[in-house]
């Protein structure tokens, strides 16, 4: 891919059937040099279970200080909903979700928290970072409550 040359933004692209389908791109960062945090909210991201095939659902907040590129958003979310018919427990699409994002956009930092709703009466909530903070890194809450009916 041309890093240059976004192939989703601006075009209608009707999605992808798996994760290792899906095209995440990425854009110049016209602040680069600057330390600074960009948070992405995906409050109804689903997946499915790998073993009953049923419907998972989480809150993802991701946070990343971006270096030389930033993520594009369009094709983020076209990521994101490929996830929709994937089979994978909650530890592996958070992490993966994570990992994928540093392979294309290597942000000098990026933590993803994933909340997810309750399936068979526990939550279970998978948090990963691809290393230490950057010193001076604002660093807001995530914002998710701990579970009470989460909202």
């Amino acid at each position: 891919m041309d890093d240059h040359q976004l192939t989703q933004l601006g075009r209608d692209v009707r999605g992808f059937a798996s994760p290792d389908e899906a095209v995440l791109e990425r854009a110049p960062n016209p602040q680069k040099g600057v330390l600074y945090l960009a948070r992405f909210t995906a409050p109804e991201f689903t997946s499915l279970c790998p073993v009953t095939g049923q419907p998972d659902f989480a809150h993802l907040v991701i946070d990343y200080a971006p270096a030389d590129w930033l993520v594009e958003s369009k094709s983020l979310k076209l990521y994101l909903g490929s996830f929709r018919n994937h089979g994978a427990f909650h530890e592996d699409c958070t992490v993966a979700i994570g990992r994928r994002i540093v392979e294309v956009a290597q942000p000098l930092w990026l933590r993803i928290g994933g909340y997810w709703f309750p399936r068979g009466g526990i939550p279970i909530d998978v948090f990963w970072q691809s290393g230490p903070a950057p010193e001076g890194l604002w660093l807001p809450d995530q914002g998710v409550a701990p579970y009470r009916g989460r909202g």
